[in-house]
């Protein structure tokens, strides 16, 4: 998002919370098709989708009206965000882990 972008939907729209990541969400006061307020976020650093939490996606895309509270993690099996790593050099390769197996072949564009 451009800085104008930003500047614009803070001018335009009600700050309505943030999360872990530092993201912001609002709330727009212009509708959209189906004639509800156009919600949006604004990310911290990277927009990276994946880095908006189950409950603020579930806000985002109008699967509930409540707006989540706290920054608490719900169960203790959950993760902390892991960036997607697909074609850094810290992607996963099977060869690197130990496995000998001459099945995997890596992809040569």
């Amino acid at each position: 998002m451009s800085f104008i972008d930003k500047f614009l939907a803070k001018i335009w729209a009600k700050k309505i919370g943030k999360d872990d990541f530092g993201n912001e969400y609002y709330v727009s006061c212009f509708k959209n098709h189906l004639g509800r307020n156009k919600r949006l976020v604004i990310y911290n650093g990277l927009d990276l989708s994946s880095k908006v939490p189950p409950m603020w996606h579930a806000w985002l895309h109008y699967m509930t009206d409540e707006v989540p509270l706290g920054n608490k993690k719900k169960f203790e099996w959950e993760r902390d965000f892991e960036p997607n790593l697909t074609g850094t050099k810290y992607a996963y390769e099977p060869s690197k882990t130990g496995d000998k197996s001459p099945v995997y072949i890596k992809w040569k564009p």
